[in-house]
């Protein structure tokens, strides 16, 4: 009877054994444990793909900054020669801003930082008293009229099609057609956009790479060059669900604003050099899109200025492989009613 009671005790604890939760979860570890490491990676995945930056149809290449000595001869030498207006001036205590881009019936209402092709020309102040200041591309013959100088004219080398001007601070500005609405002998400045900014590259397809993933551009177009031994790319923003990349035709592409091209040279790939200001990009909410970018790529991408961390708030400057800076700013920056 002793044994037999020890055995119905036996029993009973080896039974309470298994009911215990720990006893359960051992029992269960490889097959339940294996299916939530499963479910653990799937979730993963999911945030992953949640945590990429997201590219609604409000981002648009807003605007190229360029560094000038004095700004009155460059503001005017814009508006008077190629019929940009000047949209907005911001001073600051060491430096003022100007706002410069084509005017239409579409963009009329919109704050400047909420357009596409606008040029930023940034005046330290102070540079136009220095001699030895000096800065590191659009009409022919009304040009050469108002003696505006030319690094190219359209009858030199073998592009006849195209032309470069110089602005006072020695950029080069060129001229191209995209023949809407031509009129032979005759030149509209209602017609004319500022279509791109051109960027010299050591690796395209890190630049490409950057450009498309990280900002959400679209390659518009691509021109190779064997002969000439360079391969022009060209990007931009393009939200129609019909769109198709490196499709889009010379005159489509120079029908456009706020492009930036990337000039590769073969051979170069030691490096770039940056010889002006920066361009930028501009969307409705550029807080998410900063924080989507570091959730995503951490310390693969470079900031020179962090969201909302420099003496102007509500904007960021992101940096692409070759060390060009990108600034990110919302639609509603600087505003004419805005508290500087």
């Amino acid at each position: 009877m002793v044994i037999g009671t020890q055995i119905v005790k036996l029993i009973s604890t080896i039974y309470k054994l298994f009911q215990n939760p720990m006893w359960k979860a051992i029992k269960s570890f490889k097959s339940p444990q294996l299916i939530s490491v499963r479910s653990f990676s799937r979730s993963i995945i999911v945030q992953n793909k949640l945590n990429m930056p997201e590219f609604d149809d409000s981002f648009l290449m807003n605007h190229t900054c360029l560094r000038i000595k004095d700004p009155k001869v460059t503001v005017p030498f814009y508006t008077e020669n190629f019929g940009l207006q000047l949209l907005r001036t911001v001073p600051f205590p060491d430096f003022t801003l100007y706002m410069l881009g084509y005017e239409n019936a579409e963009n009329k209402s919109k704050n400047w930082s909420a357009r596409e092709g606008v040029l930023e020309l940034c005046h330290n102040h102070g540079v136009e008293n220095d001699p030895d200041f000096k800065l590191n591309h659009v009409l022919e013959e009304k040009l050469l009229a108002k003696d505006v100088k030319f690094q190219k004219k359209l009858s030199d080398g073998r592009q006849k099609d195209i032309a470069f001007a110089l602005d006072p601070n020695g950029y080069w500005i060129e001229l191209i057609e995209h023949a809407n609405g031509k009129v032979e002998a005759k030149t509209d400045a209602s017609t004319y956009k500022f279509n791109h900014s051109m960027i010299r590259v050591k690796d395209p397809k890190a630049s490409l790479d950057f450009y498309r993933n990280v900002l959400g551009f679209k390659l518009i177009s691509s021109h190779e060059f064997p002969a000439a031994k360079f391969t022009l790319y060209f990007l931009g923003y393009d939200h129609s669900p019909d769109f198709k990349e490196d499709s889009a035709d010379r005159t489509v592409k120079a029908s456009r604003e706020g492009l930036i091209e990337l000039t590769h040279n073969w051979g170069t790939e030691g490096g770039a050099i940056q010889g002006y200001g920066h361009t930028a990009v501009s969307c409705k909410d550029p807080d998410a899109l900063c924080k989507q970018i570091e959730e995503e790529y951490g310390d693969k991408v470079k900031w020179s200025l962090k969201w909302d961390q420099g003496k102007i708030k509500r904007i960021a400057f992101i940096q692409d492989p070759d060390g060009y800076s990108i600034e990110i700013v919302g639609y509603d920056l600087l505003t004419k009613d805005s508290n500087l």
